[in-house]
């Protein structure tokens, strides 16, 4: 914006407040705006801000590899204070009702402590007092972690399983950070605590094993099935609940609309191939996986878009029937068993009770289904 623009816009504020502005306070204004844009003897005319690899614009989430050693050690010693304070929270929020799991968590709190130390320690020497702030999410390839330590009651199943998945991300990105790093004794510490963080979860189910009674302890999964689920599961289970419910409407939209199995086949077949390939990509631009462990985005696009497709296909093929009344009764069919299927899955792999994943699913098809129907019969 120019001086005269921003000037004028002042004015206009001042006046619209009722407020008028002296001419000698504007400017004064603009003078000390203009030596505030100066750089070196410069006007500023960029909207991004000089940095050692580039110009980074703000509000703009950062690549991982622009990332200098400064920055990834400030985001180290930021994720590290994060899991203290998580591990911290898990202990207090199971305290009461399991003490020796919390004490476990305290335990892990401890870890982290130690690690941050560390850290802090490295970077004050390397680069001064100062740190950035630099958080997960200003850093893509990170995942929304759900807030479970403001959740109460804890479930100690669903906490044991993030505390993992926690370990499983922070292991990840020392070991791609090390991969980067050029100085020798920043990169002797991400390797430490690599080993350290790989070690962690062996540790903490040792000490698990040691402190809790088994009539207390809950199953708990192995790190592969949680990178199965991560990787395959709930990509593929996003995909078949919006292909199975999602298309319902313009399939029975154009079924009872035109009474015709023909067009209804042709109009379900189009929105699942549709939704197949926005879901697709949808799923492969959220997120590149490389600090989360949930696999190479284009796989897990893959595998989203793949089940989208089925799941809308799956009500679609019985339109292939001439006889209209049969088909109609054979895709109702069809829809039921995607729909149960959906909720054995969220039972299976997503802890849902079996009563709320089957009203949840139940509850959108029915509503997705009754839009369609009503909009074929009487949208004409």
């Amino acid at each position: 914006m120019a001086l005269h623009e921003l000037d004028s816009s002042i004015r206009g504020v001042a006046v619209a407040s009722g407020h008028g502005l002296p001419t000698e306070v504007r400017v004064s204004n603009r003078q000390r705006l203009a030596r505030a844009l100066k750089i070196d003897g410069r006007s500023q005319k960029s909207g991004f801000v000089s940095a050692p690899r580039g110009p980074v614009s703000y509000g703009v989430m950062k690549k991982f590899e622009e990332l200098t050693e400064r920055e990834v050690l400030a985001l180290a010693i930021a994720l590290e204070e994060e899991d203290e304070r998580v591990y911290s929270d898990f202990a207090e929020g199971l305290r009461q009702d399991y003490p020796a799991t919390a004490s476990m968590f305290e335990g892990m709190r401890e870890e982290e402590s130690g690690h941050r130390r560390r850290l802090l320690e490295l970077f004050q020497k390397k680069f001064g007092e100062h740190i950035p702030l630099i958080r997960r999410q200003d850093v893509r390839g990170f995942v929304e972690r759900p807030a479970l330590w403001l959740v109460r009651p804890l479930r100690i199943e669903a906490v044991r399983k993030e505390a993992s998945t926690m370990e499983v991300e922070t292991r990840r990105f020392y070991e791609k950070a090390a991969a980067r790093t050029q100085d020798a004794s920043i990169r002797q510490l991400l390797d430490d605590l690599v080993n350290e963080e790989r070690e962690h979860e062996e540790r903490a189910q040792e000490l698990d094993k040691q402190k809790l009674p088994d009539n207390v302890k809950a199953d708990e999964e192995v790190a592969q099935r949680r990178l199965f689920v991560l990787q395959i599961v709930q990509p593929g289970l996003a995909g078949l609940m919006d292909g199975s419910v999602s298309t319902l409407a313009p399939v029975f939209a154009a079924a009872f609309a035109t009474q015709k199995s023909w067009d209804a086949f042709l109009v379900g077949l189009a929105a699942s191939a549709g939704a197949g390939i926005s879901m697709g990509f949808a799923e492969a631009l959220s997120d590149d996986g490389s600090l989360t462990g949930r696999g190479h985005p284009w796989v897990r696009g893959l595998i989203c878009g793949a089940m989208t497709a089925v799941g809308g296909i799956g009500h679609t093929l019985p339109f292939l029937l001439h006889d209209f009344k049969m088909a109609l009764w054979a895709a109702g069919i069809v829809v039921l068993a995607e729909l149960g299927v959906i909720t054995w899955v969220r039972k299976r792999y997503m802890d849902t009770p079996w009563v709320s994943a089957a009203l949840q699913v139940g509850l959108g098809g029915v509503l997705v289904f009754i839009t369609g129907m009503l909009i074929g019969k009487y949208g004409g």
